[in-house]
């Protein structure tokens, strides 16, 4: 889906000039590039999701093995304390967690063997006292505050069943939270699109699981919160999907579909292949499926911009699986639309990569006509206007070009292995995290590569043009990455603190590694302009 030239156009004209400054050669005169610096790295039996909060100075880490949030000092990355969940049951897991001014919200997935709604537990950020807790939807997945402190946006994933017997609804919870010992929940429900599948499938939005009804397919797993905390956007990986969500009256007002990257195109090429033994980034004619996980926000010119880590991820059950490979001899080819499918078989060439069998028979004949495969290997921005949702910019396959320039010796490895070229055939190298900041006028996203770690870090002051500034992997490939003896493996979570809200008086990141379970805090310092050593400091 892209933007249109006359959107653009306009976007662009109204985005401020300091704002687009904030790219140029004098901008990096004085200010220098950001340049990520390691200040302290924690190692734990787990870590997922870390949150920062500035009242206290601590960060906060989920870790499911121990049912607890580890508490950190955000300095020095020493033990503080942590918060247990472990009273809830033997099948509770904190599985997200998020800060504001003193207030701490963990979600709880109380999932098991049955599913059943899950909790957010609140606690006070300096005594690490329970608040009060409150029932939420099926398997809450992630917990955000709005900038304003007023609501905590919880997405309810509401997973099936291994099995696939059950499959409990997906929603968006919408606490309101001014008084913390007393927050009331709302619901925003997905059962409005019910008895529409057909037309949201025309649209392009994915809804496909066995018996499924929309509200039950619907799967929210990530959300960012505008601006003025009036509205969150809420990733929909599977349908490939972004929800929009009202909070003054918790409801859902859009689902937008996100469409298909086209990998024939130059620039957008993938390395598609497992079994060559070599680096062979190409264009193919394939349609990569956004479906992000990690959203972000920012606003530039009156609008609100969208970021997201583009991962791709399937519906893979013992009752169900959409998985398969285009090489699989029930994966059947349009004939007339690739007249060479015999080749493009070849494991050396597509045979490999693993695809969806749930969508791209387009004529509905049993064969397909478009191959669909699990995201896209980049990140993307997008503008939310009155029109749609649309496209302003994709990083195409820049990341894998990147990785086989700089560590061509272990392209393409996964996060619990070492082996070259092991995902080559399975969304590369996987961007999954993602945090948003501004620092100096300078609008800054950073995206984690969950397969092969590390850190992206690019200028988005400019959304129609961002800049690639960084790649930072700390990652020893000489290691198991399954230990901590490889230091920052599977990078899944990312919190930035901003220079006004660090005690260190610079910017940071924090990261949690969730294959090695180490949580990294990196400063983001100056490096090259006339005053970098003043902001240093």
């Amino acid at each position: 889906m892209k933007c249109s030239y006359w959107l653009s156009a306009l976007v662009l004209a109204l985005v401020p000039a300091q704002t687009v400054m904030a790219q140029g050669g004098l901008y990096d005169f004085l200010y220098g590039r950001p340049e990520m610096t390691l200040r302290w790295r924690h190692s734990a039996s787990g870590a997922e999701i870390v949150a920062h909060d500035k009242r206290t100075d601590q960060v906060f880490v989920t870790n499911l093995s121990d049912q607890v949030v580890d508490v950190l000092s955000v300095v020095d990355g020493s033990v503080m304390g942590t918060l247990d969940v472990s009273d809830l049951g033997a099948d509770a897991e904190p599985t997200s967690v998020a800060a504001h001014n003193g207030r701490i919200a963990v979600a709880v997935s109380l999932y098991g063997d049955e599913p059943r709604p899950g909790v957010v537990r609140f606690f006070d950020a300096r005594s690490l006292d329970e608040l009060a807790t409150v029932e939420v939807g099926f398997l809450p997945d992630s917990v955000a505050f709005s900038p304003n402190g007023q609501y905590l946006v919880v997405c309810n994933e509401g997973e099936p069943s291994d099995d696939y017997t059950i499959d409990p609804v997906g929603s968006v919870s919408v606490i309101s939270v001014g008084n913390m010992r007393r927050p009331r929940v709302r619901t925003a429900s997905f059962a409005s699109f019910d008895g529409n599948e057909a037309d949201l499938r025309a649209q392009g939005i994915r809804i496909f699981g066995p018996g499924a009804s929309a509200s039950q397919d619907f799967e929210p797993e990530y959300s960012t919160i505008s601006h003025d905390s009036r509205f969150a956007y809420v990733t929909l990986q599977e349908n490939n999907a972004v929800a929009k969500i009202d909070l003054n009256r918790a409801a859902v007002v859009r689902v937008y579909p996100l469409g298909t990257k086209d990998h024939s195109v130059a620039g957008n090429g993938i390395d598609a292949s497992d079994r060559d033994s070599m680096i062979n980034i190409d264009t193919y004619p394939i349609r990569g499926m956004y479906m992000p996980d990690s959203i972000g926000s920012f606003q530039i010119g009156g609008f609100t911009f969208l970021a997201t880590a583009n991962e791709g991820d399937s519906r893979d059950y013992d009752g169900y699986s959409e998985e398969t490979r285009i090489g699989s001899s029930s994966y059947v080819l349009d004939p007339t639309v690739f007249p060479d499918a015999a080749a493009l078989k070849n494991n050396g060439i597509l045979g490999r990569l693993n695809v969806t069998l749930a969508t791209g028979d387009t004529d509905g004949d049993g064969d397909y006509d478009e191959i669909h495969a699990f995201g896209a290997r980049s990140f993307s921005l997008w503008v939310d206007t009155r029109w749609g949702l649309f496209q302003v910019f994709d990083s195409g396959d820049a990341f894998e070009q990147l990785i086989a320039a700089t560590m061509p010796d272990v392209f393409n490895v996964s996060n619990d292995d070492n082996n070259f070229d092991s995902r080559s055939d399975n969304k590369g190298p996987e961007p999954e995290a993602l945090a948003m900041g501004w620092d100096l006028g300078q609008a800054l996203a950073f995206v984690g590569l969950e397969r092969q770690g590390g850190v992206m870090l690019y200028d988005v002051s400019n959304p129609f043009a961002p800049r690639f500034i960084e790649y930072r992997n700390d990652r020893d490939f000489d290691e198991d990455p399954e230990t901590p003896a490889a230091l920052d493996s599977g990078p899944e979570g990312f919190a930035f603190v901003a220079r006004g809200d660090s005690p260190v008086r610079k910017p940071l990141l924090l990261v949690a590694n969730e294959v090695t379970g180490s949580t990294v805090c990196y400063e983001v310092r100056r490096t090259g302009g006339l005053l970098s050593g003043l902001l240093n400091r």
